[in-house]
């Protein structure tokens, strides 16, 4: 178990760091919108390559973001039985959600979306937008962020194991949402 527990430490420091990719992209995307907007509007100058570039840059801070929030303990919950459990129960909860949805879902949709990168990134794909931008990079994204969200799961339920072995204590704070 202490493998397990080093193994999930350095899944959950590398989604801390692209959770602060994830944080920059957002900023990045507000300047391209901003840059977009002022040189249509004031100069009449525009490019479908900004467009693009925001859309890119939206699904890395997404892509990104979930493993940093399933780590952070962020993500939304059927708030119906969680919100009233005790600290054991919500391990159960979590650890069976991760086992049955998050891992076989997010794993499915890595595998498949692999294919989609390689055929594009074979084909050297362009948009089909005058002035558009290569389409494998954005595509690439989402095989990588699923991947990451899957070794995220991962370190979850090695954490949720031990905590229900009674190894490590687990933040497992949760605030039910304002409504």
């Amino acid at each position: 178990m202490r493998a397990a527990l080093a193994l999930a430490r350095i899944i959950d420091a590398i989604n801390e760091r692209l959770g602060r990719v994830a944080v920059w992209l957002v900023l990045i995307a507000c300047l391209v919108s901003a840059t977009n907007a002022v040189s249509r509007y004031a100069f009449d100058l525009s490019s479908n390559a900004w467009l693009e570039l925001q859309w890119y840059l939206f699904a890395g801070m997404v892509l990104f973001g979930a493993p940093y929030v399933l780590n952070k303990n962020g993500h939304v919950r059927v708030d119906i039985l969680y919100g009233r459990a005790s600290e054991r129960t919500r391990a159960w909860i979590d650890l069976l959600g991760l086992l049955v949805f998050l891992l076989p879902v997010s794993g499915f949709i890595a595998y498949m979306a692999w294919p989609f990168f390689i055929e594009s990134f074979h084909g050297n794909e362009m948009s089909s937008n005058a002035g558009g931008l290569l389409r494998w990079p954005v595509k690439l994204i989402i095989p990588f962020g699923f991947a990451m969200l899957v070794l995220q799961g991962l370190s979850e339920v090695i954490k949720r194991i031990a905590y229900l072995q009674g190894r490590i204590e687990l933040d497992a704070n949760y605030e039910k949402p304002l409504q």
